[in-house]
């Protein structure tokens, strides 16, 4: 959602977690945590978390390998090798031999990642999943994981627009941080 070289959050991993808010009470009251985490500096994330108006816990991996160990960031190397396995399949997001090179970077790929402040190929070093744990007896049990479209689920504005007269409608990248929708 966020990573250590980007300037705001992703915009489409902050319509997910707009929807944080409301049920994080629910989950809490049925001894469930959700924590969101990302790669970026926790000062970066609490910033953004008051920008957005969020009140869940956000945590920073950074300086840590959680976010590799689950295989949704990425090394440079892993980029240029193309070394990357993410949805359970190898070479699969950010692995085309050919990234950062301007020709083969889709515009709406250069789009985005120019909303997070960056390029296309560290953009897509960062890539979204969600995972469950267990703590049983002090182990802690990872319990399930879903990634890529796995996560339609979880963005809550998707679950009423499929069930809208005309669906997502969709024309290319057309959502944004819900405080920038009048800044056109």
């Amino acid at each position: 959602m966020f990573g250590p070289d980007y300037t705001a959050g992703c915009p489409a991993c902050s319509a997910i977690a707009d929807g944080f808010n409301g049920f994080v009470v629910h989950l809490a009251n049925h001894d469930v945590m959700l924590w969101a985490v990302s790669r970026a500096p926790l000062a970066k994330l609490q910033a953004y978390r008051r920008r957005m108006g969020w009140g869940f816990p956000w945590a920073s991996s950074g300086g840590n390998d959680f976010n590799y160990d689950f295989n949704v960031s990425f090394t440079e190397q892993q980029q240029r090798t193309r070394a990357i396995e993410y949805n359970y399949q190898k070479a699969g997001v950010s692995s085309r031999k050919d990234i950062g090179e301007a020709e083969a970077v889709p515009e709406a790929g250069a789009r985005i990642a120019a909303t997070v402040g960056t390029d296309w190929a560290t953009y897509t070093r960062e890539a979204p999943g969600m995972s469950a744990f267990e703590l049983e007896d002090g182990v802690v049990y990872h319990t399930y994981s879903t990634y890529a479209r796995g996560l339609d689920g979880l963005w809550g504005m998707y679950q009423w627009l499929d069930r809208a007269p005309l669906g997502r409608n969709e024309n290319g990248i057309w959502f944004r941080r819900h405080d920038e929708y009048d800044k056109r």
